[in-house]
């Protein structure tokens, strides 16, 4: 059974940065595209970014396309949130996902198997 813990999240301030990190168990990592998802008080989970297998496409919401930089690493079974200019309408609970798909792809739904969540506050 696969097994994401995400990490990292905690308060910052507006225009400061933050690094989520997510790691996982239980399975062969690079079998899976991983993403990240995010759900703030009231609103629906919505996508935030993707990485595809081995890495060589991302995909990310228009929302934090240039602030946001998702990577994996396949050695150590990870896979890393890069946040800057963090905006107050970017606090939310962060999710990790991981969807057995093909090579190339990044989903922005249907995901596999999901974290439990860190959150993020920005504070103005």
């Amino acid at each position: 059974q696969v097994q994401l813990v995400e990490s990292g999240g905690g308060l910052v301030q507006a225009g400061g940065s933050l690094r989520l990190s997510c790691t996982f168990a239980g399975g062969t990592f690079g079998r899976y595209a991983m993403g990240w998802f995010r759900q703030a008080p009231g609103k629906e989970r919505e996508f935030v970014a993707a990485v595809s297998r081995g890495g060589r496409v991302r995909n990310y919401a228009d929302s934090v396309k240039g602030r946001f930089t998702v990577f994996r690493d396949d050695d150590k079974k990870t896979v890393a949130l890069q946040m800057k200019s963090l905006k107050e309408a970017d606090t939310a609970v962060y999710y990790c996902a991981a969807d057995d798909t093909i090579s190339g792809v990044t989903p922005t739904r249907g995901y596999d198997y999901w974290g439990q969540g860190t959150q993020v506050t920005v504070s103005s």
